[in-house]
């Protein structure tokens, strides 16, 4: 395992890059993963736009804020310098714990202040330069461009969506020791969590900028299940503990062809340091296998079905991938006495709400023709 991109690169092409010992083997592949959805969201809705279902629009320009543009780029370059210049000039102090000084309080005062005022004064002649706006000029806007911005709400609310869903389901860890939300903010993060917040904060800013609601899901259930896909990737190969229970059962002669690994797994040099007595199902390296396969799918007959219904059929994949996945999964039991975890009520949740949403996007297509 490879609890950062340095030991990967190591171990895989025996090269040295110790800048690369701050990247999170895991945050790497979310990024990745972030980087694969955004760009398969912009070719649908460049798509959608091309065949006219969705559309431009024109907004009035407006003269930015002197104040707020100096406040936002001091803040910036203020980061960059008290964190990344520092860090840059100590290296070998953090490298072991990145996550820790970035959240610490410990940093460069100097190289703050420097950067942003280099930051606020490229601001002042940047704005001095513009051409000043008439009377009634506009700009268009098209749907695909909103994709930086829908990417970082995305992550805003899906982090925080993951976050909350995490706790509520170990709620007992949360009021024994309520710290435990601020003292690693970057672990502890629930996949529905995730989707429910990242849905709910891309549908709210997709309707604000006129983006009709159910072309934004189907726009959005394909790419979200490849970047889950790729996601999962990341979990595998730093041993996040997201893994399955122990496999001591052994492979079957017809998969003699599968690698020992692929079926049961020891994930050495975790993330978490943990040494695991027995080997388990690595059920990450099953789900990044499913999810791609399901993408591809959805891909496929992404031109088929009328507005809606691509998501559900996507919300109905999802909801049995990982129902099944449940099954050899570690994860503990929702409530005293029963033996479904969140994640599979979650899941059931989820396929009768995609059977029942494409009975109901289909009758409301149906009325539309009649």
């Amino acid at each position: 395992m490879y609890p950062t991109l340095y030991d990967a690169i190591l171990d895989i092409f025996g090269i040295s890059i110790p800048a690369f010992k701050i990247v999170m083997m895991f945050g790497f592949w979310v990024a990745v993963a972030f980087l694969a959805a955004n760009w398969v969201m912009t070719l649908e809705l460049k798509r959608y736009e091309k065949e006219g279902k969705i559309s431009a629009t024109k907004l009035p320009k407006v003269a930015p804020n002197p104040v707020i543009e100096y406040i936002t780029n001091g803040i910036i370059g203020f980061i960059f310098g008290f964190k990344l210049v520092y860090l840059a000039f100590n290296f070998s102090k953090h490298a072991g714990n990145p996550q820790g000084f970035l959240l610490s309080g410990e940093g460069s005062w100097l190289f703050g202040i420097l950067l942003a005022l280099a930051f606020i004064t490229y601001k002042f002649y940047e704005l001095r330069n513009e051409k000043p706006i008439e009377d009634g000029e506009t700009y268009t806007v098209h749907p695909y461009m909103l994709m930086g911005n829908l990417t970082l709400v995305a992550a805003i609310s899906g982090f925080a969506g993951a976050k909350l869903f995490h706790h509520l389901e170990y709620f007992s860890q949360l009021v024994d020791d309520p710290m435990v939300l601020f003292r690693d903010p970057f672990s502890g993060l629930t996949y529905f969590g995730g989707l429910i917040g990242g849905g709910i904060g891309v549908l709210w800013y997709a309707s604000k900028n006129g983006i009709n609601w159910k072309s934004m899901l189907d726009v959005g259930g394909p790419a979200m299940m490849l970047g889950y896909g790729i996601g999962r990737m990341g979990c595998h190969m730093s041993g996040d503990g997201d893994w399955g229970v122990e496999n001591l059962a052994p492979k079957p002669g017809w998969l003699n062809w599968l690698p020992d690994w692929a079926w049961s797994y020891s994930y050495p040099n975790n993330v978490h340091g943990l040494i695991l007595e027995n080997p388990v199902w690595p059920t990450p390296l099953y789900e990044v296998i499913m999810a791609l396969i399901i993408f591809g799918i959805l891909w496929s007959i992404r031109k088929k079905f009328v507005p809606g219904v691509l998501f559900c059929i996507y919300f109905i994949f999802a909801g049995m991938e990982r129902f099944l996945i449940e099954k050899i999964r570690v994860n503990p039991d929702q409530f005293d006495g029963v033996a479904f975890t969140q994640a599979e009520l979650i899941s059931m949740t989820m396929i009768v709400a995609g059977i029942a949403g494409i009975i109901y996007f289909s009758k409301i297509a149906k009325n539309k023709s009649n």
